[in-house]
């Protein structure tokens, strides 16, 4: 609660020392020649973007800011004549943030519920569809392209191209979007796809719909809120089996 204070009342400067001084020539464009110059314009317009993200996300959320008394309070604290105490601010101060965190939460809990029932119908139209196995685990796969090479142990590495989307398409995350395959350790990723991608032969693409104990589960990772199932399209370009791997560091540390 602190730093929201002092961060709060940071913001405050900077916006009341605009309002102070429009009878001045601040008003008109300024000068960013010298160092100190560029130096005072960064530091206010950088706060100034961090209280317009935070002013914003408080109107979302459904909270009004009366950014004229917002102007006031600073005005108000330049001249030390503060019409509530500092105590009296940092308990407002405290009770705002306690309601913001609330209303966060509860959307936070509402969209979860959603994203359970959501994935839950995704996942039942999908198993009908012909072609589509799903697994013990509950795991559903669809081979797009049957491929021809060998198959990965958990234990390998391999190295794919993808592409991820929510039930409702939003991609979040793509290595055809960035140009480049990826590789990682099987079994460091997701159970989903330790599970999938060892049905998958070298040059096969398989599309995965992996239901959210499988995925992330409750966690919420920004970009894929909690309880989501997730739809992916793997293609698996090559594997690097663990034993090749071990005889290769050995290999090289002969060498040296």
């Amino acid at each position: 609660m602190k730093s929201i204070y002092k961060l709060s009342l940071v913001a405050l400067a900077v916006v009341g020392l605009s309002a102070c001084n429009q009878d001045q020539d601040v008003a008109k464009k300024v000068e960013l020649t010298t160092d100190a110059q560029k130096e005072a314009y960064s530091v206010g317009g950088s706060i100034g973007r961090y209280m317009s993200g935070h002013i914003k996300e408080q109107e979302e959320l459904g909270f009004a800011v009366d950014k004229a008394l917002v102007i006031k309070g600073f005005s108000d604290g330049l001249g030390e004549d503060m019409q509530l105490t500092e105590e009296e601010m940092q308990t407002v101060l405290q009770g705002l943030d306690k309601k913001l965190n609330d209303k966060r939460l509860a959307q936070a809990e509402e969209l979860a519920s959603k994203t359970v029932e959501e994935g839950k119908k995704f996942l039942e139209d999908n198993k009908a569809k012909e072609g589509v196995t799903t697994t013990e685990s509950g795991l559903q796969y669809e081979v797009l392209t049957a491929g021809a090479g060998d198959k990965p142990a958990a234990e390998d590495t391999v190295e794919v191209h993808y592409r991820g989307t929510l039930v409702d398409g939003t991609e979040f995350d793509s290595s055809y979007t960035r140009g480049e395959t990826a590789k990682f350790p099987l079994n460091r990723v997701i159970p989903g796809w330790t599970e999938g991608v060892q049905l998958m032969n070298v040059g096969a693409k398989y599309k995965f719909v992996i239901p959210a104990e499988l995925a992330y589960g409750e966690r919420d990772t920004g970009t894929i809120p909690a309880n989501s199932t997730l739809v992916f399209e793997v293609e698996l370009v090559s594997i690097e089996k663990t034993a090749d791997k071990a005889a290769k560091v050995a290999d090289a540390a002969a060498k040296k």
